[in-house]
């Protein structure tokens, strides 16, 4: 399936090599991308982050989720997904609450710094929780 991503995300993705890392990232872009109502946002922030923001047509808040690519060590990227707290449950507790620090709201974001499968499944069960929410 050929999904369609912002120009700059496409630049980034094409620079950065392929690990695991990188494909733990497409799987979590193309689950977003995969949605027909989703818009998709890439803000660059090289040294920073890498973020890919997705937003349901029709929501009100600012975003459903933000996959960031952590470059402080690009040798060493890991990802961090944030979600408004109030669109997602953390069963399993996995998730570090951050007040106030998503866009002005709590949120929580789920580290993820290995491409364990389990791990991503919990995160990609999030983001099918949030796109609920969105519009919910």
């Amino acid at each position: 399936m050929t999904h369609s991503y912002p120009q700059e995300m496409n630049d980034f993705l094409n620079q950065w090599p392929d690990e695991d890392m990188k494909d733990s990232f497409l799987l979590l872009a193309q689950q977003l991308a995969g949605y027909p109502d989703v818009d998709l946002d890439f803000k660059a922030r090289p040294g920073v982050t890498y973020s890919l923001r997705g937003k349901r047509q029709g929501q009100s808040r600012e975003l459903m989720v933000m996959i960031d690519v952590i470059d402080d060590d690009p040798e060493a990227r890991w990802l961090s997904v944030c979600f408004f707290a109030e669109m997602i449950t953390d069963p399993k507790e996995e998730g570090d609450i951050v007040p106030e620090g998503l866009l002005g709201h709590d949120g929580y974001c789920f580290d993820l710094i290995s491409s364990d499968q389990e791990d991503l499944d919990y995160v990609a069960q999030r983001i099918q929780e949030a796109y609920t929410a969105a519009i919910s």
